[in-house]
């Protein structure tokens, strides 16, 4: 009969890290605001959608910045939508230029406020979102 070595001791198991969300640096909080604002220039509704869904809960300055965004960028959207039909009577002509100019504008105004830390509020808003 052979006598094998006991079993080295056992360590206890590292500790588990805690489910849910996990809150954010207050430098994460202005870069990701700031994204959900510059997003709409080249991309439309989606970064901001994106970014509200993913980081809405682990904080309340990129939740309300986010709504914020988003609920511009959709009046946007449908802003750029009437201008695209009433191209056919020539007033779209006027409006998506319109549309397009203030949307660079205030897209910036509102991504160097947000990267401030400081909340932003659209002139012209539409706050579907709540």
């Amino acid at each position: 009969m052979t006598d094998y070595p006991p079993p080295p001791p056992q360590s206890p198991p590292p500790p588990q890290q805690p489910y849910g969300p996990q809150p954010m640096t207050q430098s994460d909080e202005r870069l990701w605001a700031m994204l959900a604002h510059l997003g709409i220039i080249l991309f439309g509704f989606l970064p901001p959608l994106i970014i509200w869904l993913i980081f809405r809960e682990r904080s309340a300055f990129v939740d309300d910045q986010g709504k914020e965004a988003l609920n511009f960028s959709i009046l946007v959207t449908i802003a750029q939508i009437i201008g695209a039909i009433t191209t056919v009577i020539l007033i779209g002509f006027v409006i998506l230029p319109v549309v397009g100019i203030a949307t660079l504008i205030l897209c910036i105004m509102a991504g160097l406020a947000a990267n401030r830390g400081e909340s932003y509020r659209y002139p012209l808003n539409w706050r579907i979102v709540k």
